[in-house]
This record gives structure tokens, sequence and C-alpha cells, in this order.
């Protein structure tokens, strides 16, 4: 593969991986780059202005550092910008949760992933689009986006993993909002569902097979709704996707679908990516087919 003439990098500073930023540059210039941007921010939602310069100055290959979040927020641009102007991504990844990175094969590693967006091969994925903001890896509303929306914040810094952990044990015994879901314009579900989550991949928090079929350049979302309504059930839900497939569980049921259309009987928070949104009652996810270019190791 051809040695990128122009790189940007688009970083969160305050995520961390290997010996940092200042090996990442160290990394990349010992690669014969002619040019390299460099942009760094504060928090994953200032990235889509960077993102945009780094575009606009014509990079070959556009670096992102961090989490999912600033995934999220960089595949949302460059969705945006006609197809003509796709810039690959190489994704670092820094963050507390990296399910997209880890759905694709790519390693905690600092230099494995540098070498990947050097050698690694170049293939189109699909995003889901709600509320006009792509996702790569998850959408979800009920007990997810609640649960998320909680970890958010200082205390995902403080604990990491861990307040995923913390806060979803504290909504496993909410009320279980009635939900009503067509699938491809056809009715589906129309019951209470603690949970409804759509995936663009399979594995999604805390390393959980949700979808056990999903792949990311198919062309389909899964969906899927959990039923359970306390503890027991959802020991029981989560025991089965840890030995078999999820849909083998009767407190879950999934299908696939290219647009999936949700009514909630009321106003709840939903999350995109691990990022928590504002509450919503209705939405409305779809497809994206080959939005993105991402680096992925070379197949053997």
């Amino acid at each position: 593969m051809r040695t990128p003439r122009t790189i940007a990098v688009v970083a969160h500073q305050r995520k961390t991986l290997g010996g940092g930023l200042d090996e990442l540059r160290r990394l990349l210039t010992g690669r014969g780059v002619e040019k390299l941007l460099w942009f760094e921010v504060p928090k994953s939602r200032k990235a889509p202005k960077k993102v945009r310069k780094a575009v606009e100055a014509g990079a070959d290959l556009l670096v992102v550092w961090g989490g999912d979040g600033m995934v999220q927020r960089t595949l949302d641009t460059l969705a945006g910008f006609k197809r003509g102007k796709r810039v690959p991504v190489a994704i670092m990844p820094a963050g507390t949760g990296n399910l997209l990175a880890g759905n694709l094969g790519i390693p905690t590693d600092l230099e494995k992933a540098v070498d990947i967006a050097f050698t690694g091969e170049r293939c189109h994925f699909d995003l889901g689009e709600l509320g006009g903001e792509h996702f790569a890896v998850m959408a979800g509303v009920g007990f997810d986006g609640a649960m998320i929306k909680d970890a958010d914040g200082a205390l995902k810094d403080r604990l990491g993993k861990l307040a995923y952990v913390w806060t979803g044990l504290r909504h496993v015994n909410g009320e279980a909002p009635h939900a009503k879901i067509k699938v491809d314009g056809t009715d589906w579900f129309d019951g209470e569902a603690s949970c409804v989550l759509i995936g663009n991949v399979g594995t999604i928090t805390g390393g959980i097979r949700a979808f056990d079929d999903a792949v990311p350049d198919d062309g389909w979302l899964d969906v899927g709704v959990a039923t359970a309504h306390n503890a027991l059930q959802w020991a029981r839900a989560l025991g089965t996707m840890a030995v078999s497939r999820s849909d083998k569980s009767p407190f879950v049921r999934t299908t696939r679908a290219r647009r999936i259309d949700v009514e909630l009987a009321g106003k709840l928070v939903y999350e995109l990516d691990g990022g928590a949104r504002s509450k919503t009652r209705k939405f409305t996810a779809s497809v994206v087919p080959a939005a993105v270019q991402i680096c992925v190791p070379a197949s053997v």
C-alpha cells in the first residue's frame, strides 16, 4: 500500500494508549509521511470541526485517537461528505470503551494499531443513522440509555468500565416502558421492553455478544428487544448470551432490518455508541451502506 502523503491526527487529549500522543507522533513520522496535520480536542464533541479541517486540507488518512464517542463523532462527520471526498480512518483505541475497534480486530497496542493504518486493508463499512447522527456500533433506549447516561462524565472518568457495571445494577429493577416497533414498515413488537437495542456489530458494552449474526458491511442493522424486568431475569438473559445465542433467551427477541421505527409510551434517553443523547418518544433508525472506509487488519 502506498504511504499516505498527508496524514491528519484528531486526538482526544484526555485519552491514553501506550506511550501516549508523543509516541503516536514518533511512530507516524517514522513512516516517512510528507505532511502531518495535528489536532487535539478536550472532548469528543469538539472533534467534528477538526475533522472537517483535516478533510478540507486534503488528508489522505485520518487517524482518530480516543474511544467510541470520539470515533462516532469522526465517522458521523465523514459520512456527511460526498463519496468522492471520503478519507480512510485509522482508529487508535485509546478510550474507556473501544467497541468498534474490538469488533474490527484492531488491538489496544499502539504500535500494532499504527501498523494497521499503513499495512492493513481499507474496507467500507455501514453506519446506522438516528436523529440526524450516524453510529457505528449501536443505538439504544431504555435500560441501556439510562445506564450510559448515569455512567457518562466524572463517574466514567474515575471508574472506567466499572462505571457501566455500577450504574447498570441501579437500573435492573427499573420499569419497562411500552414500546411499539416496526421493521421495514411491518409491525414486529408491541409490549413492555426494558431495552431496545439497534446494532451494527455483534459485541456491545461489557463484551456481550448481543447480535450473533451482525456484521458491519452487510447492508443491515440488527435490532433486539429485552423484556427482562428484574435482576434474576437479566442474569438469565446475560447468562444465555454468554454460553449460547442471545435469541435463545426467553427474555430477548432479535431480527434484522434496514429501517426500524420505535414508538415509546413516554420520553426516554437514548444513546449512540456509548454516548447519552436527549430524551425522545419516537425515533427511526436506518442503515447507510458503505458509508465510511476504515483501516482493519489485513486478512491472511
